[in-house]
């Protein structure tokens, strides 16, 4: 008896071990052929294309303070932070070397003016001489030319004048325009270089109630933007806050980088102007701007990810073929990468050809469409489907690689209504 029992406790497990493996075995060979795949229906929607860039906050219109003479800086009158107007002093310069030209230029100018006024008056006398017959007429020559001399001497001697004017008048640098003072380079006792071609920069000027954002974008992108488009500014330094503007400037002149290597980018400068400008904003923050390209209302469409890609020829491609994994190669057929491919999306249907599906079971059947713009996570479908069709949205690698035409699937959400096809 207690040989039996003993027995009986080595098979009966073995027994039911044996019935789980088979279990196993028949529910993953029934399973093989059924793909279990997210659905969607396709509906109309609002889509907006934005394009995506990012670049820094600068005023619309800044003015760098220079000088056109060398010198040492003997007064800054403003801080960085301070209010200017127009025509205000900002800051001087040494005037010692300027100053005694300009005092020699005007005692030129006292000079012949009196000179000019004795010979005018000897020309005066000569004439009246002259026309009594007193003096021969090569006298009254000689006195007209010495005034002629005199007056040149005297329009000389004040265009030196306005020249040394000038130079000296350049010693005191004002505000060009209404603005705030943004930065300053230089401090009291320090050299100001001076010269018509790449003068140093003194001071900073910007009117900070009009911003703008200046971005890059990319070659592929800058042909759909136009001036006047729409924008959607992010500041990183005002988090979850959305702010306004439109396109005001687009770049004609490409910027590349990385020239010659295989990371070479080309973009364009776009400038965007800010409708409403933060306080405390500074020149220099980053931003991001999202530009409102296109919106097309009641567009129908479909999910961003629903869209992929098969051989022209995917009717002829079969069970077989997804076991041999023949979407990457083929060695009895042209390879997948040799055959023009189509967007296309996967309908979910009840019948194919003649053979209908169980409850809970679909077709996934292959659809060519044509796509239009693409929003944030959807794309307009032109042609291909019609609304309210149910289309496979995922896995990644069942839409990329694994789904066939005509397979049988099983939606994960089997809330979701069965679409009959028409």
């Amino acid at each position: 008896m207690f040989k039996i029992l003993k027995k009986k406790k080595v098979w009966i497990p073995a027994l039911i071990i044996l019935i789980l493996i088979v279990w196993f075995f028949m529910t993953k060979s029934g399973s093989d052929d059924i793909t279990f795949v997210d659905a969607e229906k396709v509906e109309l929607r609002k889509i907006v294309q934005k394009i995506n860039a990012s670049g820094k906050i600068q005023p619309e219109e800044s003015v760098q303070i220079t000088s056109t003479i060398t010198g040492w800086i003997t007064e800054i009158t403003v801080m960085e932070g301070d209010t200017v107007e127009p025509g205000q002093h900002l800051i001087s310069i040494d005037e010692k070397q300027i100053r005694p030209r300009y005092n020699n230029a005007l005692s030129q100018v006292k000079s012949s003016e009196a000179n000019l006024k004795k010979v005018k008056a000897q020309m005066d006398r000569t004439k009246s001489l002259f026309s009594k017959k007193l003096i021969s007429q090569q006298e009254q020559e000689q006195v007209e030319a010495s005034f002629q001399i005199a007056l040149s001497q005297a329009e000389q001697a004040n265009a030196n004048l306005l020249s040394a004017e000038d130079e000296l008048s350049k010693t005191r640098l004002t505000a060009p325009k209404f603005g705030i003072v943004t930065s300053i380079t230089k401090e009291e006792g320090e050299m100001a270089v001076g010269g018509m071609f790449n003068p140093g920069v003194l001071m900073t000027i910007a009117d900070l109630s009009r911003m703008e954002v200046e971005v890059d974008v990319n070659e592929n992108d800058v042909v759909n933007i136009t001036i006047g488009d729409t924008t959607e500014i992010e500041i990183d330094a005002y988090p979850d806050t959305m702010f306004f503007g439109i396109v005001s400037e687009i770049a004609h002149t490409a910027q590349s980088m990385n020239m010659g290597s295989q990371q070479q980018v080309t973009n364009f400068k776009v400038k965007v102007k800010m409708i409403t400008v933060p306080d405390r904003i500074r020149p220099g923050m980053s931003s991001t701007v999202n530009i409102i390209t296109e919106t097309i209302k009641n567009a129908l469409s479909i999910p961003i990810q629903a869209l992929t890609s098969r051989p022209e020829n995917y009717k002829d491609k079969g069970d077989s073929d997804k076991k041999q994994n023949k979407w990457e190669k083929d060695d009895d057929d042209i390879s997948f990468k040799k055959i023009k491919p189509i967007d296309v999306v996967f309908v979910l249907k009840d019948e194919f050809g003649d053979n209908k599906v169980e409850e809970g079971k679909k077709y996934a059947l292959v659809k060519p469409i044509k796509v239009g713009i693409s929003g944030e996570n959807y794309y307009e479908v032109k042609s291909g489907i019609a609304n309210n069709d149910m289309i496979v949205i995922g896995g990644y690698r069942v839409l990329s690689k694994d789904l066939n035409h005509g397979d049988l699937v099983k939606m994960k959400n089997q809330k979701v209504q069965s679409v009959n096809e028409e």
